[in-house]
C-alpha cells in the first residue's frame, strides 16, 4: 500500500495534506520551530535547528532549514513512517512529488496579476518562475534532510544509513581541494536536479532611463541610485540611519547579511545629491531610525514590500518595463557594471567609484 502512494505521489495523481507548520520560537537560541498537526513541536528537528544556530546561522537561515524539514515530516506522515525509519525510497519520493507538486508560494498573487509560469519578458530577458519547485529548492531540500540526519547520526539516532545519497567521488576530491584551484566538475549525485547556468541579469541603458524618470520623489530616486551604485542589499540598505551616512566621504555604513558587522559602501555622488534634497523636503527621522520611511500618514520605516511596490506599481515606468525588473536585477546591474566595463548609465551614476567593488555583497 505504501508503494503504492509513492507511486502516485511521483505521478502527481495525489498531493501530501498540509499539516504543521514553521513557527516564530520563544527563545533567543531557537528562533523558528516546527510543530505538528496538533501544535505540538516537534523535538527533533527543534534539536538540529538549535545546534545550526549555534553554528551563527541567520534567523533566516533556520527559517529556511525548517520549512524545507516541514515538507519531509508532511511526507512521512502521510506514509505514516516515523523520521527515524526513512529510507532512500522516501527520499525519492518527496523529489518526485516536488516535481510534480505546484509550489503554494506561486499563488499569492491573483489571476491575471503576474506573467505566465514559465514565460520569459521580452524586454528584460527575466524567466518567471514555473508552477512548481525550482531545482535548486529541490536540490536546497535534499541538503537539509541529509544535514538532519546526519546530526542525529553523530548520536546514534535515526536509520544506519543517511537516507539522502551522496556522491563520494565528489566529496573525496573536494575534501582536500586548495580554494585557489578551479572548482571540477562532477557527475550529479543521485535524486539531485540539474540547475540550469544563467547568465547574471542587468537592465538595458534605455530601459533604466525609462525606469529613473518614471519616480515620482527625491526618496524613490535617491533609494534607486543607492540600489544600482552601491550593490547594497535591500535589508542592509533600508536599516541606514542617519549616523550611517559620511557625506563627505560618499560612503554609507550598512550590517552586512552574512557577517552582521558595520561596514562602509561607496556610492555614487547622485544618491548623495537626492538623499539630500529628500531629506530637506520630509525633514530629518528621529534619533535610532532609519532614513528611508513612508510619506503617507505618520513616517513609518520603509519596508522592503513597500520599496518594491513603489517602484512596480502602474504609476511608474516599470509598467512599461515589465514586473520583471526586480531590486535585486537592478542590484545586479550596478555591480556588474562597476566592476566590469561600465556603460554609459553606470558612468553617469557612478563617476567617482567606477572601479571600487561593493564591500557587502
Amino acid at each position: 500500500m505504501v508503494e503504492v502512494v509513492r507511486r502516485a505521489l511521483m505521478e502527481g495523481k495525489c498531493s501530501v495534506p498540509e499539516l504543521g507548520a514553521v513557527a516564530a520560537g520563544t527563545a533567543r537560541d531557537l528562533p523558528f520551530v516546527l510543530v505538528d498537526a496538533d501544535g505540538c513541536e516537534v523535538g527533533p528537528v527543534s534539536a538540529y535547528l538549535r545546534d545550526l544556530m549555534l553554528g551563527d546561522a541567520s534567523p533566516l537561515t533556520c527559517r529556511s532549514y525548517g520549512f524545507g524539514l516541514l515538507r519531509w515530516h508532511r511526507l512521512l506522515w502521510f506514509l505514516q513512517i516515523p523520521w527515524d525509519k526513512a529510507t532512500e525510497a522516501e527520499v525519492a519520493a518527496l523529489v518526485g512529488w516536488l516535481r510534480e507538486a505546484r509550489n503554494p508560494q506561486r499563488l499569492r498573487k491573483p489571476d491575471g496579476a503576474s506573467p505566465p509560469p514559465g514565460s520569459v519578458n521580452l524586454k528584460t530577458g527575466k524567466p518567471s518562475l514555473r508552477e512548481g519547485y525550482a531545482p535548486s529548492t529541490i536540490n536546497h531540500n535534499l541538503s537539509v534532510v541529509s544535514g538532519f540526519y546526519a546530526f542525529h547520526a553523530r548520536f546514534g539516532a535515526g536509520p544506519v544509513v543517511n537516507p539522502v545519497p551522496a556522491s563520494r567521488g565528489r566529496r573525496e576530491a573536494l575534501a582536500h581541494r586548495s580554494p585557489l584551484e578551479p572548482t571540477p566538475v562532477f557527475r550529479r549525485g543521485r535524486l539531485r536536479q540539474k540547475v540550469p547556468v544563467q547568465a547574471p541579469r542587468s537592465i538595458p541603458d534605455h530601459l533604466w532611463d525609462e525606469l529613473f524618470a518614471g519616480m515620482g520623489c527625491d526618496r524613490d530616486r535617491a533609494l534607486l541610485e543607492f540600489y544600482v551604485s552601491s550593490g547594497a542589499r535591500a535589508s542592509e540598505l533600508l536599516g541606514v540611519g542617519l549616523d550611517d551616512v559620511d557625506w563627505s566621504g560618499q560612503l554609507i555604513y550598512v550590517i552586512s547579511k552574512g557577517t552582521r558587522i558595520r561596514q562602509p559602501v561607496p556610492a555614487s555622488p547622485n544618491a548623495f545629491r537626492y538623499l539630500g534634497s529628500y531629506l530637506a523636503a520630509d525633514g530629518l527621522p528621529d534619533p535610532g531610525q532609519p532614513v528611508w520611511r513612508t510619506r503617507r500618514g505618520d513616517p513609518r520605516p520603509l519596508t522592503y514590500w513597500a520599496t518594491a511596490a513603489f517602484s512596480s506599481g502602474p504609476t511608474t515606468s516599470s509598467a512599461r518595463t515589465g514586473p520583471c525588473t526586480t531590486l535585486a536585477t537592478r542590484r545586479r546591474s550596478g555591480w556588474r557594471e562597476t566592476n566590469g566595463s561600465p556603460s554609459p548609465r553606470c558612468r553617469r551614476s557612478c563617476d567617482t567609484h567606477t572601479s571600487t567593488p561593493p564591500v557587502a555583497t
